[in-house]
């Protein structure tokens, strides 16, 4: 399937982040644990490669435990700190803040041997759409959290949150898109709701998950829609051509998505599949993993 993006603001937001890069300590990057990879945007790499990093693996409670933890394990070998959390219900703030501190941990050793004590860290929170990164702020920021001044150097508008004495947050470095050419990673951000559905065809695309969960999670779809080896085969008979669309043409008559005269209505058998897997009733579910990047 062919899936387009439109990345009006991305050399707005890259531009942003470059002016504001020297101004900071610590880049905080917010991906969704379901696909690490494919919703990063690349040239973070690029402009933070002089500064302390740290990937936050949010959505973590919709994402397979075990493939969460290898994409831990890998982004730690490539000289990242991660930390899984959360946004939304999770209460990891000051385990974030305290691992901010051990990342900066040299910065923090430099400035004591030069005299400085006390400087707070600075840190810019990156992420492209959807991930959670907003959530992620106010979480990290709380209700009660107060704003700064404009800071020396500091363009005018660009404000800081004060989250403790030893951390201060830059409030906001603007919106970064993610950059594709390869339609797997477009597909992947269509999957976890990134792109509207209106604009895509929702039935290919529940094809495609269909596929992916068959090839990693073969159980979890005919245990949650109750579907057996018998219903599949004799549907096989009927003009449904590929396996997926059988599948989810199996879907639609078991949860009674059906169109005048009785025949099963794709369309709506697609969203339903769709929205169970992106609220997480479909199970834990990654749709990438370390070894296959």
């Amino acid at each position: 399937m062919n899936l387009q993006w439109y990345p009006g603001h991305m050399t707005k937001a890259i531009r942003m982040m470059q002016e504001n890069i020297k101004l900071i300590d610590i880049i905080i990057e917010v991906v969704d644990a379901r696909i690490p990879a494919s919703s990063r945007n690349p040239d973070i790499d690029e402009l933070g490669k002089n500064k302390f990093r740290l990937i936050i693996l949010n959505k973590a409670d919709l994402a397979d435990s075990s493939v969460t933890k290898q994409w831990k394990e890998y982004y730690e070998k490539n000289g990242l700190f991660v930390m899984e959390m959360n946004s939304k219900t999770g209460n990891e703030a000051d385990k974030v803040k305290e691992l901010v501190q051990k990342a900066c941990a040299e910065k923090i050793e430099r400035d004591k041997k030069r005299g400085i004590i006390g400087r707070p860290i600075r840190a810019m929170v990156a992420g492209i759409p959807n991930v959670g990164k907003s959530t992620f702020i106010n979480k990290l920021a709380g209700k009660a959290s107060a704003k700064t001044g404009n800071k020396p150097g500091v363009t005018k508008g660009k404000q800081w949150i004060t989250l403790s004495k030893s951390m201060q947050l830059l409030d906001t470095p603007g919106i970064l898109w993610p950059k594709f050419e390869d339609q797997e990673v477009g597909l992947k951000l269509a999957l976890i709701g990134s792109m509207n559905d209106e604009n895509i065809d929702t039935a290919e695309l529940a094809c495609e998950l269909i596929k992916y969960l068959d090839r990693f999670y073969s159980k979890v779809i005919s245990e949650k829609y109750d579907i057996t080896d018998d219903q599949l085969i004799s549907l096989e008979e009927d003009q449904y051509s590929t396996p997926s669309s059988r599948v989810l043409s199996a879907i639609a008559i078991n949860r009674k998505c059906l169109l005048a005269g009785g025949n099963p209505d794709i369309s709506r058998a697609a969203s339903l599949l769709l929205d169970d897997f992106r609220n997480g009733r479909l199970g834990k579910i990654s749709l990438e993993r370390p070894e296959l990047q």
